[in-house]
């Protein structure tokens, strides 16, 4: 669990828009880890943001880096359901969640836009 850095892509809703993104990340050796995709946007985790900031803006996309919250959770019922109810209980909006699985499937990763990400690392960080 902890604070990552997310890059927010502005998508023209047209078909293949979402190809060209990511194959202009993959021409330039740029992995995504996690990606979520919202009628004219995309939310994108990689692991060198600096690289795909480049690119991007090399390219004309309109960007925004944003922190949010990545949390790993075991792959089962009811997990993603914990932690999003621990969350709301204390009173802490999620504008939106997206996610992986991992490559051996037993756990998984969520990206979580929350409304106090300090005060979300608190409350998951407790035991």
């Amino acid at each position: 669990m902890g604070r990552i850095t997310e890059i927010f892509v502005v998508l023209e809703n047209r078909p293949s828009r979402l190809g060209e993104l990511c194959g202009h990340l993959a021409e330039n050796d740029i992995n995504i880890e996690a990606i979520g995709v919202f009628q004219d946007t995309a939310k994108l985790y990689v692991k060198n943001v600096s690289k795909a900031m480049k690119v991007l803006n090399r390219l004309n996309y309109t960007t925004e880096l944003r922190d949010v919250l990545k949390v790993d959770l075991e792959n089962r019922p009811g997990a993603l359901a914990e932690v999003t109810s621990k969350l709301g209980n204390k009173g802490i909006n999620i504008e939106y969640c997206y996610g992986t699985l991992s490559r051996k499937g037993d756990t998984t990763s969520v990206i979580l836009d929350v409304s106090d990400i300090d005060k979300a690392l608190a409350v998951l960080g407790e035991t």
